[in-house]
């Protein structure tokens, strides 16, 4: 299954984990990514600490734990190459899960653009 049909036939729970530029760490719930194609997906985002740590520290991980019993999910190594703030298309992209993103939000949204630089599953895997 390749990751756009992955994500948009799989429900779960994603966490976005990101860091400034001294190391400190911040990690925050987020919606399923939005795959672009094989190489990039995007994440909307909102003008908080996940999105300042991008600033000046590219680098980013991404944890999605699958709905149901067990330990499944993938985790996906990310690098940021760009950002675009057209709300009318955030918000054509936006994904109806209003406990993470409410729709009537009137905060800025980025959608923020990701290199996949590495696909792990959630467990299992060594180095």
């Amino acid at each position: 299954m390749d990751l756009h049909e992955y994500f948009e036939n799989t429900e779960g729970l994603g966490i976005l984990a990101t860091a400034n530029d001294k190391g400190e760490v911040d990690v925050a719930l987020y919606a399923r990514p939005h795959v672009i194609d094989e190489n990039t997906v995007a994440l909307i985002m909102r003008e908080r600490l996940s999105h300042q740590n991008l600033k000046s520290n590219p680098h980013a991980a991404y944890m999605f734990v699958e709905k149901g019993p067990g330990y499944k999910g993938k985790r996906l190594h990310l690098t940021k190459i760009r950002e675009e703030t057209n709300q009318e298309l955030i918000e054509k992209m936006r994904r109806r899960q209003p406990e993470i993103c409410p729709a009537k939000d009137d905060a800025s949204k980025y959608l923020v653009h990701f290199r996949i630089d590495r696909v792990r599953p959630l467990v299992g895997e060594t180095m």
